[in-house]
This record gives structure tokens, C-alpha cells and sequence, in this order.
């Protein structure tokens, strides 16, 4: 028997939106192989702990910018915690309305498909240099020293064009949060947090001693480097 659509075609396809379901991971690799999705909702209900290992899967893989949301029974911090440090960009617990969901999807999509103005001070399709690193803002992936490339997700790509567009400056929390998710976003304050921790690691930055974004006690983070756009592609 099929899964049971999250939310039913019909409602879907009310709103403008196309819905196809997947049985496991199996289901959901040969559907991505064939097809483009825009987003994907992982249901932690029916697929346990490989929801968790698809969400890792996919912000490694090609299809890393796709906007993920998890769906979970359990209350507690424990299973959005892990999942926004996997890279989800939202969590919703269950029981549920549809048009909850629905506002969910549509406000992920609003800020993973536009830029905050605040963003857009930096032109796309530009080489952003700071320390030993370099943005390429074209393909959306970070350049080490040897040129090799370090694959973002969506949501570490908006964090680290926030602090380019804004170097050597203090930023609150609520201000990243604002900045990267839009203010009708509803997650956890920790996720700026587990976000800053990730973006830390593609640095391979020290979190004890950390060269390029520092914590600022009681006030937010800073890139504490200067910034330098090299060049622009035509």
C-alpha cells in the first residue's frame, strides 16, 4: 500500500502545489534521481532513524539546497535539535493542520528561494575572499587555499552571506535569525547556535579559539575577518 500523503493531493494542489510521496529511502533516492523536488518534508514517524540519515544524505549530496522539514511526534527538544544540526530548515510536531503546514512550507520557501534585502548588498555571481577562504556566490559553495570546493547548505550559505555582508560587525541573535529566516520563522533561538557550529566546521575554524566568526558574551557572533570581492563573473 502507497504511504498516505502528509498533506492530501487534493489540499495540494488547491494551494498550487504538487505533492508525491515516498515509502523509505529507497523510494525517495529513485524519485530524486528522476525528478527535481523543491521541497522535501522527512516524517521522523514512519521512517525512524533513516529520516534522520536521508536528511544527512541529502545536505551531502546534489540535491543539498532543497528545503527540508522534519515532521515528528515527540514534543521534546531532543529530535529538532538534531535535526536542525543535520540541516533541516524547519521541524513541526505532530498532531498538526494542514494549513499550518502549509504556511510552514510556504515561509521556508520564501526565504530559501529570495534573498533578504539586507543580502542583497553583495551581488550574486561574485568571488567573496576572507582569510584563506574565497564564496563563490554563483555556485553557492565555499573555495579553500588549494581551490577545492566545500559544499553549503541552504541555510549555512544564508548565515555566512550575513556575516560577508556585514563583516566585523555584532550581530544579536535575534538579528541572524531575522536576517536569515525571516521573522516568521518559529524555531528554536539554539538554532543560531547549531547553525554558527556548522559553519564553524565547514571553516574548520576552532570553536575554542575561533579565527573567523567569535562569540560576542551576552551580545551574538562577529566575523571578526575583512572582507574582499575579487572579482565578478559575466
Amino acid at each position: 500500500m502507497p504511504p498516505r500523503p502528509i498533506m492530501g493531493h487534493a489540499l495540494g494542489e488547491q494551494n498550487g502545489l504538487r505533492a508525491s510521496t515516498a515509502a523509505d529511502g529507497r523510494q525517495m533516492r529513485a524519485f530524486l534521481d528522476g525528478d527535481q523536488a523543491d521541497f522535501v518534508i522527512l516524517d521522523l514517524v514512519m521512517l525512524g532513524d533513516e529520516g534522520l540519515t536521508l536528511c544527512r544524505e541529502l545536505r551531502s549530496g546534489r540535491n543539498r539546497m532543497v528545503p527540508i522539514l522534519i515532521l515528528s511526534a515527540r514534543s521534546d527538544d531532543t529530535d529538532r535539535i538534531v535535526g536542525l544540526e543535520l540541516g533541516a530548515d524547519d521541524y513541526l510536531t505532530k498532531p498538526f493542520v494542514a494549513r499550518e503546514l502549509l504556511a510552514r512550507i510556504r515561509a521556508v520557501l520564501r526565504r530559501t528561494r529570495m534573498l533578504p534585502p539586507n543580502l542583497q548588498v553583495t551581488e550574486a555571481g561574485r568571488i567573496i575572499a576572507f582569510g584563506d577562504w574565497q564564496l563563490d556566490t554563483t555556485a553557492r559553495h565555499l573555495l579553500d587555499q588549494d581551490g577545492t570546493a566545500v559544499t553549503l547548505s541552504g541555510a549555512e550559505y544564508r548565515l555566512l552571506r550575513v556575516f560577508l555582508d556585514h563583516p566585523q560587525r555584532v550581530l544579536s541573535r535575534d538579528q541572524l535569525l531575522n536576517l536569515t529566516q525571516g521573522r516568521e520563522a518559529e524555531l528554536l533561538d539554539r538554532s543560531i547556535d547549531l547553525l554558527v557550529s556548522r559553519v564553524r566546521q565547514r571553516l574548520r575554524d576552532d570553536a575554542r579559539v575561533p579565527a573567523y566568526i567569535k562569540t560576542v558574551r551576552s551580545e551574538g557572533y562577529v566575523l571578526a575577518m575583512p572582507v574582499e570581492i575579487v572579482t565578478a563573473r559575466h
